[in-house]
């Protein structure tokens, strides 16, 4: 299974790699447009908190998508890494605030920042299918921060990604954790 991910992996990443930067800004513009009705109506409570993330590489930026929630009143904050197999913590993060980079480049708030738990996460991908199972970069910090989370309360895990990362099958583990929700240019679409 961990040969078959990572050559799936490798594959997704340079298809990824190879969209225009054109082209990835209008997605993020894209996702935007879909507002928040849909996770209204898929149960987020309204002036929800949403774990968003900012975009490395080639990931699709959920940066207009963010002036969406806060307009709307939604919370935001950002995951912070804590350590190699622990998951992930987040803080409460607004536009503006300092971040700090850490490991690969990743911002994330500073240690000031109050701790919060999200009742949406915006979560990147390298790939995904229907049915909700979610590849990405391989460390299972977002498998184990779902699992965490969801032990504790309902949770929405939204992946955004573009259409063209849409695959038939996802190959996962028992372990792996399933997105509720997909966000493509094409639109949200629940995951089965």
């Amino acid at each position: 299974m961990t040969i078959e991910k990572s050559a799936l992996r490798k594959s997704m990443l340079v298809q990824r790699e190879a969209v225009p930067h054109e082209a990835l800004r209008a997605s993020g513009d894209a996702i935007a447009r879909y507002g928040i009705e849909w996770l209204l109506a898929a149960g987020a409570p309204n002036r929800a908190r949403v774990s968003t993330y900012r975009p490395i590489g080639a990931e699709l930026s959920p940066l207009a998508l963010e002036q969406v929630f806060v307009t709307a009143g939604w919370g935001l904050c950002l995951p912070v890494m804590v350590g190699q197999g622990q998951p992930l913590q987040f803080r409460s993060f607004e536009a503006g605030d300092e971040l700090e980079a850490v490991t690969w480049g990743i911002l994330q708030p500073r240690a000031t920042a109050p701790l919060v738990e999200p009742d949406v996460l915006l979560v990147p991908l390298v790939a995904f299918d229907a049915r909700g199972n979610r590849l990405g970069y391989g460390g299972g910090y977002y498998d184990r921060t779902l699992a965490a989370l969801r032990s504790r309360r309902s949770i929405i895990a939204v992946g955004l990604g573009l259409d063209e990362q849409r695959i038939d099958a996802v190959p996962h583990c028992d372990y792996d954790q399933r997105l509720n929700w997909a966000l493509t240019p094409a639109g949200p679409a629940r995951c089965s």
